[in-house]
């Protein structure tokens, strides 16, 4: 199949654009590396089937070739990220979404939106299920993000009930692994960076609010396998073992071996107390559960870190002074 993927360049979309290719298909690549990284696919540009585009995706594109497939994963997706850009974000989810729906109903193709947990706001139920409305502050700091995400659903729907789009909506809970940035305010990448430079781990509030994270291997096969059924979603992926941020910080140094202290930090404006997906349509619909414990899981990421870290230490040490 030929698939578009806007945001190709950031953390999960560079990790789909690899998945998509190891299974035999063509690739076209979208991003502006706002959050992207063009080194997340750089070895990718050596494969003829992968194709890369420098386009803000809410402006107008044209693709000439016949497309099977448009997925629209271009977002900031860490706090940090969307409130630094919080008018791009906004952009990215209607503008952006608008025109990706115009490509797949221009081409005749299939729809796929990566949606988030955020979509539920700060919860009022947990686990979340899928037909949980949420509960979002509309003008809070993070709304931008939010409602953002929100109203791309809403397009989506609108597009696939008066244009017969074929379209597919996943909610995508806390996902972690390999490709992530250093500094993208993430509590994953923040702890094991810190952990591992010696910093002191910043925990917001009493850090007992709690989080599920689920490993970006597992968090692909559920969307590779969503791809293949007719159900336009929306879909919750992510992993159900829960654990407050006190723990995964105190784990993560263990992990580590690192010496550095916690530090705790004023929590911020909105910041929703529990997230944890209700999984129980995506083991019905896909036969899917992730299956990397987060102990493994955390290993394999701090593994990477350390391999990044490296390369940049030897850069910097073949830099001229």
């Amino acid at each position: 199949m030929k698939i578009l993927i806007t945001g190709g360049a950031g953390f999960l979309g560079s990790h789909l654009c690899r998945a998509l290719l190891g299974n035999g298909h063509r690739v076209i690549c979208v991003d502006n590396f706002i959050t992207g990284q063009e080194k997340n696919i750089e070895e990718l540009k050596r494969n003829k089937r992968f194709s890369f585009i420098y386009h803000d995706i809410t402006k107008s594109l044209y693709i000439e070739e016949r497309l099977d497939w448009v997925m629209h994963f271009a977002s900031p997706a860490s706090p940090k990220d969307y409130l630094k850009h919080p008018i791009k974000t906004i952009k990215v989810g209607t503008l952006g979404t608008h025109n990706c729906l115009g490509i797949a109903k221009a081409h005749q193709a299939r729809f796929f939106l990566a949606s988030t947990s955020e979509v539920y706001g700060d919860p009022l139920v947990s686990p979340q299920p899928e037909t949980y409305w949420g509960n979002v502050n509309p003008i809070g700091e993070r709304s931008c993000y939010d409602e953002a995400k929100r109203a791309a659903e809403a397009m989506t729907f609108a597009y696939f009930r008066q244009h017969k789009i074929n379209v597919r909506v996943v909610r995508i809970f806390n996902t972690y692994g390999p490709c992530m940035r250093f500094n993208d305010g993430r509590v994953m990448s923040n702890f094991i960076y810190q952990a591992l430079t010696g910093k002191e781990l910043t925990v917001y509030g009493e850090g007992n609010y709690t989080r599920s994270f689920c490993y970006v291997d597992d968090l692909i096969e559920g969307i590779l396998r969503f791809m293949e059924v007719d159900y336009p979603g929306p879909l919750n992926l992510g992993a159900t073992y829960e654990c407050t941020v006190l723990e995964l910080a105190k784990k993560i140094i263990a992990l580590t071996g690192s010496k550095s202290k916690i530090v705790f930090c004023p929590l911020p404006s909105d910041d929703p107390k529990q997230r944890k997906p209700d999984l129980r349509l995506a083991k019905k619909l896909l036969g899917w559960k992730p299956k990397t414990s987060l102990t493994d899981g955390i290993k394999k990421t701090i593994d990477w870190f350390k391999e990044e870290l490296e390369k940049g230490r030897k850069f910097q040490i073949r830099s001229p002074q």
